[in-house]
């Protein structure tokens, strides 16, 4: 168990993966007081050997490690890689390819919808995590031995569920599935942040269009000098005092300040008002619109409850996490609209429920209580059928 701290170092390390099949991943950043994750520790692990790469050390060049993760070559095993790719993403402007997520194929595989690093450990690699450590300050220096344990040990394991979870897919028939879900993962406009769309995150229950046109413009300038001063966009302006600054629309320094609840730098507080002016300034052909949504067809809601039951039996009969297959969006718009755009409709999705939602809507197939079981129908033949043959 190494703590790398200098660029040659890292660079052995990497040469000696020549050849390997895969490298497990995990990083180690803080977040609470910054905009962009700084990233404090990289945990990578090879077949027969796991480092810790400080990214802090003063004498350490992270370069190595970012062609390693654009390497063709060589396998990234993460278990839920989201923010560990936000990361790479901002940080060298790459996305590591290709990849491997434990807890996509976890539920793939039956494990449940999102299942943590921590039960796949249990379960899969029979081991129990040290969890001492797992509210550190991971941007302290000196790192101590045992927090330099707890974080290999995020890599480690990862390497037996890894190897644990490859068999099985083979077995099953549904390495096609996770890389279907993994290349979803690998589009880069999923860890770019548009400041002119932030607004649209925002709950609000007005439609009129100078409101959001306020509103889009006021987010996005939080947006930006949040990403400026490198802050959680919290500590810019809170999403209340946001909403109260939209709802007053102050355009003016004095009427700004008048807002108890918004303390804000000089410069700040006028590219603030700057803001407010530009989106009431706009012509009414400008302003944004937000459609309402649109309410379900009348008497359409109990064929949703059927879908639903189907989705649970379907859940079951291919040992596959339920939220995984469809939501609840995917079910309505599907008993809507027969060419729904949903992922229910596509790829796997398709063969393992889409086909028989669609066949249970237009009455080929129907749904019966046998005692405690529940049986899927060919309504043709009156024979049950399986929706895992």
């Amino acid at each position: 168990m190494t703590l790398l701290t200098d660029t040659a170092s890292l660079e052995r390390f990497i040469a000696d993966l020549a050849g390997e099949p895969y490298v497990a991943v995990d990083t180690e950043f803080m977040r609470d007081r910054t905009y962009w994750p700084q990233l404090c520790l990289v945990q990578l692990a090879s077949s027969s050997a796991a480092v810790a790469v400080d990214a802090l050390a003063p004498e350490l060049d992270l370069e190595p490690l970012y062609r390693l993760m654009a390497d063709e070559r060589i396998l990234k095993v993460f278990h839920a890689p989201r923010q560990d790719l936000e990361i790479f993403h901002h940080e060298s402007g790459r996305l590591p390819r290709p990849l491997f997520d434990t807890q996509l194929a976890a539920s793939v595989l039956g494990f449940g919808d999102e299942v943590g690093y921590e039960a796949l450990v249990r379960q899969v690699a029979s081991a129990q995590l040290d969890k001492t450590s797992r509210f550190t300050d991971w941007s302290r220096r000196p790192l101590t031995g045992k927090q330099v344990e707890y974080a290999l040990g995020d890599v480690t394991h990862l390497r037996v569920i890894y190897e644990h979870f490859k068999g099985r897919l083979e077995t099953v028939g549904r390495t096609d599935w996770v890389d279907e879900e993994l290349a979803a993962l690998l589009k880069p406009t999923l860890y770019e942040t548009d400041p002119e769309e932030m607004w649209r995150r925002m709950k609000v229950k007005s439609r009129d269009g100078r409101f959001l046109a306020v509103l889009r413009d006021v987010c996005a300038w939080r947006e930006r000098e949040a990403q400026r001063r490198d802050q959680p966009r919290n500590r810019i302006l809170r999403d209340d005092v946001l909403l109260d600054v939209v709802a007053n629309r102050p355009r003016s320094l004095d009427a700004l300040r008048s807002l108890k609840r918004v303390s804000l730098d000089a410069r700040s507080a006028a590219s603030l008002v700057a803001a407010i002016d530009h989106a009431l300034e706009l012509p009414p052909d400008a302003l944004p619109r937000l459609k309402p949504p649109a309410p379900l067809p009348k008497g359409i809601g109990p064929l949703v409850d059927l879908l639903r039951v189907l989705l649970r039996l379907a859940s079951e009969e291919h040992a596959v996490a339920q939220r995984l297959i469809a939501t609840t969006s995917d079910l309505e718009k599907l008993a809507s609209d027969d060419e729904a755009d949903v992922a229910a409709l596509r790829g796997w999705r398709r063969t393992v429920f889409g086909d028989a939602a669609l066949s249970l809507k237009h009455g080929r197939l129907a749904l019966r209580a046998r005692g405690r079981r529940v049986e899927l129908l060919d309504t043709a033949s009156g024979h049950p059928v399986s929706l895992a043959s």
